[in-house]
């Protein structure tokens, strides 16, 4: 049956034209058969209706306003040559119809006026009813009006409400387009911000390398052990910054766009996530941390990106858990990976809704995520928690660790590895400008 359908569908032309022949047919085989026979000039005046209105009715959804002047002017013929009503036409109300419910203004303007009008000449013309009693002359005035009145009516209702469906498809359309727009917007704001950070992390191995290479030349002659290993540390600082700088050329595919004064600040690292924990707790949510493992120097685009991510999630945490919602993280030293999970108890707001406002106040936190997890060649899973809550878990390959002598509170005949202070994290878990 469906088939069927959809093939009347595909076909309105044939659709038409049957029943349109079968109302032709009969109307010809009426014409025909007057026992006294028709008037020359009614008969050929009936034949040129005839057809005139087959064609109109058959083509009347390919072009509406041509067939409309078509069967006006066969209305007309029938009237001036008074050829007898005939059963084709009836067709003239799936023609007003049509008409109607196209978007030609003045063919549909037109098409009222002859469907008022119509009925009228009609009556006055051939008298249906046979009385000629004005009671019955405008009873079936009125009755034909109304019908090809609600003809017109409804195909101006059919109109409209594809007009309004189109406006909802533009308009669905169009806001597809914005949000693929504003994502795209996004990921480029957070490469951006990825490129900022990450100028930190290599600025800080070159200085690094610089500082070692004037310590190996100072104590070359005196101290030759302590010269090899500030080579040893120049060749693995110089090493982590290859490997960071791959990784940011990787990330960043498009150009982006040019850094302000004030953008490059140190950034934090696993060291500072005591201090955001503590933040947040002022704030009033609970928060438990654990450590499985043994802490280990790790590169610093890894520990930038493990911050991040627990930043994210205690930030949306407090956003969309709820009164009384608790967080838990869990950071898990392996061989070859840290592994990162941030959960809470709280309502579990959907997917959409908690990475909708990320700690950069520009929102997609998970698109930041995602592309942060992305650029160390990490994984990141996220969804509702069962039980209740939302759960975020990252793993972080750490297989090019942090050489010896650089890292946190690392020193060697330069110093100290870190320089800058830490940046401490703002009350809302925000980073600092």
């Amino acid at each position: 049956m469906s088939r069927i359908y959809d093939f009347l569908r595909r076909h309105p032309v044939w659709v038409d034209g049957a029943w349109s022949l079968i109302l032709a047919l009969l109307s010809l085989r009426v014409v025909l058969g007057f026992p006294d026979g028709l008037p020359a000039i009614s008969l050929a005046g009936a034949l040129v209706a005839i057809v005139a209105i087959f064609v109109a009715s058959t083509w009347r959804r390919r072009n509406s306003s041509r067939m409309l002047l078509v069967a006006i002017g066969a209305g007309l013929v029938q009237l001036a040559t008074d050829a007898p009503p005939m059963l084709i036409n009836i067709c003239f109300l799936f023609i007003v119809f049509s008409v109607a419910s196209d978007r030609v203004r003045w063919a549909s303007r037109l098409a009222l006026v002859a469907a008022l009008l119509a009925p009228t000449a009609g009556v006055l013309r051939w008298n249906p009813s046979g009385f000629d009693e004005p009671f019955y002359l405008v009873s079936n005035t009125v009755l034909f009006t109304v019908g090809f009145a609600l003809a017109w009516v409804l195909g101006d209702s059919l109109r409209t409400r594809r007009a309004y469906y189109a406006e909802l498809e533009e308009r669905a359309a169009r806001l597809e387009h914005e949000r693929e727009t504003e994502a795209r917007m996004a990921v480029s704001a957070e490469r951006a911000r990825i490129a900022r950070e990450l100028h930190d992390v290599v600025a800080h191995n070159v200085s690094v390398m610089v500082v070692q290479a004037d310590g190996a030349s100072y104590v070359f002659d005196s101290s030759p052990d302590q010269a090899r290993n500030a080579l040893d540390t120049i060749s693995g600082t110089g090493r982590q910054a290859l490997t960071e700088m791959r990784r940011l050329l990787g990330v960043l595919r498009e150009d982006g766009t040019e850094d302000m004064p004030g953008d490059y600040v140190p950034q934090p690292g696993l060291e500072q996530l005591d201090d955001l924990i503590a933040q947040v707790r002022g704030t009033g949510l609970t928060v438990d941390c654990q450590c499985d493992g043994s802490p280990r120097p790790l590169p610093s685009g890894v520990e930038l990106t493990a911050y991040r991510i627990v930043q994210e999630a205690l930030t949306n945490t407090r956003k969309h858990g709820g009164p009384g919602a608790a967080a838990s993280v869990r950071l898990t030293y392996g061989g070859d990976a840290l592994s990162v999970l941030a959960e809470d108890d709280g309502r579990g707001a959907q997917a959409w809704l908690y990475g909708d406002r990320g700690h950069d106040g520009h929102g997609h936190g998970l698109i930041g995520m995602r592309e942060r997890v992305g650029m160390v060649g990490g994984r990141l899973e996220t969804g509702p928690r069962p039980g209740g809550g939302f759960r975020i878990r990252a793993t972080l390959p750490v297989a090019d660790a942090a050489p010896k002598g650089v890292g946190a509170g690392a020193t060697g005949p330069a110093g100290p590895a870190r320089t800058g202070p830490a940046d401490p994290p703002t009350a809302d878990g925000d980073p600092p400008a």
